[in-house]
């Protein structure tokens, strides 16, 4: 670098040189002062100049001596110079930072080339392994094909063998049929020949007569179909007719009964006709009988100050025994939700609900106003039995039904309710009723079309027809009163409606098997099996146990009257296991292969 800006300078003082010896030569060629020494002097110069590269300045002051005349126009140019030079100078300064930075960024960029080339060679060695092992994989592929190619050409070249040889086989069949059906024929017509008063004409003529006797029936049973083909026999006449007797007298008996105007209870109902509606929404008359005094209860209730105790025998239950009067606490019906909800949370599997009771008011508001609350809840739980929480607790004290009943029917809820997260993917809390439909099927895989139908319809009943997601989330919420939503209403209906038609199969079958109304327990257990193969056995057992009120591991020896098995079991969480039997294949129908079996 340092002799290139070197030569920069002899160069750049050359040319002044040229420049100033031009001007000068000019200036004496005008004035006829140019002589040869001028010449040889200046040749001289630029020599020294060129060849021994002497500094510019011992060049300038050489001109400036010997030129006198020119002096001043020589340190002008002189002076210019170097200031030319002195800006280059520190131009050179200025640079020189920027230079060692492009330096360091040319490094910078030499590294990272390298390494991106460092690691491009490692990729393609990669993938180059990879083309390698996928190529060696093509090979054993083409290589199987090939093999499984002539296995199938062996097979092939097989199975015509066997084709041909089975065509061989027929025809060798067909033949020997042939030859046997001739033999069989010579057999039959050898006796007629032998048989003795028998006339070949009086045969003919007897077949003849037979055929014609033939064709008459024929086309009598086709006139007989023609005309008697849309009558039915008697007996189904009969039994058509005495239904539709029936049935006709029901419907006259029904118009005839006159229908009583609900509308009317909006008048005596606190909240108006719109609280009636709500109430009457689609409940049959019997239940609106039930919705009425239920609220004609409530509000005699609220006018009762105290309740009569019903003493203290042993035939009370433990939560109302009590001699003399006791308040009347009025709650509403939201109160009684609340603190039937916070004692089944508090109640533990292994207690019994009629003693808990009792313990859970007496540690909540003390011995002395237990029985207070006890005979109000009591009562409240007696009178609205349109509300499950009230209802079902009620049917447990009173020992209706058991606990397990109401665990079960909040476990298949609760199943239910995961079943349907498990199906919303979004977490969006909607599914299409498409959707909903599939989540009901995995999650009750028992039910039959139309109930899944009936759960679908009930979930869909607050919105529009043209709406397609369903809220599956405000399915399951209830109000303060602890009133659920339709569609868990319906669930709670199926259920006890399955569990009935369950009930009435196993009694009809105890009924078929047993006419002395009085059923063992492996007699039982036979019959569940019947009607549910899919039971498993521990179950059974479990069914058995409540039939005849022993543990399961205990054996039941006694025997009990059906009528009796089947209100225990009503009682209790009972219901189908697997599914329901199908009928019997071939079932009252003729079969030719048993027939030709027999014989």
């Amino acid at each position: 670098m340092a002799n290139q800006r070197w030569r920069d300078k002899e160069h750049c003082v050359s040319s002044i040189f040229i420049i100033i010896f031009t001007v000068i030569r000019h200036h004496l060629h005008q004035t006829k002062q140019l002589s040869l020494n001028f010449e040889k002097w200046a040749t001289e110069c630029f020599l020294k100049l060129v060849f021994f590269s002497q500094p510019y300045r011992e060049v300038f002051e050489f001109f400036i001596g010997s030129f006198k005349t020119y002096k001043p126009l020589l340190s002008a140019i002189r002076n210019e110079y170097e200031v030319t030079l002195d800006y280059q100078k520190k131009r050179i300064h200025e640079l020189e930072p920027l230079k060692a930075m492009v330096a360091t960024a040319s490094e910078e960029c030499t590294l990272q080339i390298l390494a991106l080339q460092e690691k491009q060679k490692e990729e393609i060695r990669i993938l180059d392994q990879e083309k390698q092992h996928l190529l060696k994989i093509i090979g054993h592929m083409k290589e199987e094909k090939n093999s499984l190619q002539i296995q199938v050409e062996r097979l092939q070249a097989s199975v015509a063998e066997e084709y041909s040889r089975y065509l061989n086989e027929h025809s060798v069949c067909k033949l020997l049929l042939e030859k046997l059906n001739d033999m069989n024929a010579q057999l039959d017509t050898r006796p007629l020949a032998v048989v003795k008063g028998e006339d070949v004409v009086k045969l003919t003529l007897a077949l003849k007569v037979a055929r014609q006797d033939l064709t008459k029936a024929h086309a009598m049973l086709t006139q007989m179909k023609a005309s008697y083909g849309d009558d039915v026999p008697r007996r189904d006449f009969e039994s058509l007719e005495k239904k539709y007797s029936y049935l006709l007298q029901k419907v006259i008996q029904h118009n005839s009964t006159p229908r009583p105007k609900w509308e009317k209870c909006s008048e005596v109902i606190p909240g108006g006709i719109d609280q009636w509606h709500r109430l009457a929404e689609g409940k049959t008359s019997d239940e609106l009988v039930d919705v009425l005094l239920e609220e004609i209860g409530t509000r005699v209730l609220k006018e009762i100050k105290v309740f009569h105790g019903q003493g203290k025998g042993d035939n009370i239950p433990v939560y109302l025994r009590h001699e003399g009067e006791v308040r009347n606490r009025k709650l509403t019906k939201k109160d009684v939700v609340n603190i039937l909800k916070d004692i089944w949370k508090e109640k533990i599997a292994l207690e019994h609900l009629p003693e808990f009771f009792l313990s859970y008011l007496q540690k909540q508001y003390g011995d002395a106003a237990a029985m207070e609350w006890s005979y109000t809840l009591f009562e409240n739980m007696r009178l609205c039995r349109s509300n499950h929480i009230l209802s079902s607790t009620y049917s447990v004290l009173t020992g209706q039904v058991g606990e397990e009943q109401y665990h079960s029917q909040n476990q298949l809820i609760s199943n239910l309710q995961e079943e349907l997260a498990a199906c919303d993917s979004s977490d969006s809390g909607s599914l299409t009723s498409k959707q909903f439909s599939m989540a009901l099927r995995e999650a009750f895989p028992l039910k039959r079309k139309e109930s899944i139908q009936e759960l679908v319809d009930a979930s869909r009943c607050k919105l529009d027809s043209s709406e397609d997601l369903i809220d599956y989330l405000s399915l399951f919420k209830e109000d303060e009163e602890g009133n659920a939503e339709p569609f868990v209403a319906k669930l709670r209906t199926q259920y006890v409606r399955e569990k009935q038609e369950y009930l009435r199969q196993l009694k009809n079958k105890l009924g078929n098997l047993f006419l002395n109304r009085e059923v063992k327990a492996d007699d039982l257990k036979t019959a569940f099996c019947m009607i549910d193969p899919g039971i498993d056995d521990q179950t059974l057992d479990t069914y058995i146990g409540l039939a005849y009120r022993v543990q399961t591991d205990e054996p039941a020896q006694e025997v009990v009257p059906v009528e009796t098995v089947l209100e225990r079991l009503t009682a209790g969480d009972v219901r189908r296991v697997g599914p329901s039997p199908g009928p019997p294949p071939n079932s009252g129908c003729f079969s030719p292969w048993a027939l030709w079996s027999l014989g």
